[in-house]
């Protein structure tokens, strides 16, 4: 990480802006939480929200690493270039 731009340098790697990557972090963060907090109500009351986590973790993965690679490969299928993952 540069010193330069702590802010703008890993938003900017993935194709992002600063408020880009700021929505969408804090989206994932929130949903995260969410998950969690189901999944200790679940340990506790295990007839209560008994696949919500899995649930969440498998969105927040098909957003994250699914999307993003297949994003990564129109882009490099616009531009000609090889996009690896």
């Amino acid at each position: 990480m540069s010193l330069r731009n702590p802010f703008t340098e890993h938003p900017a790697s993935i194709g992002e802006t600063y408020l880009v990557h700021l929505g969408h972090a804090g989206r994932f963060a929130l949903q995260m939480m969410m998950g969690g907090g189901a999944c200790l109500v679940h340990s506790v009351l295990p007839f209560l929200f008994a696949d919500t986590a899995s649930r969440v973790i498998a969105q927040l993965h098909q957003q994250m690493v699914v999307n993003r690679r297949d994003v990564g490969r129109s882009a490099a299928a616009s531009d000609g270039s090889t996009a690896t993952s």
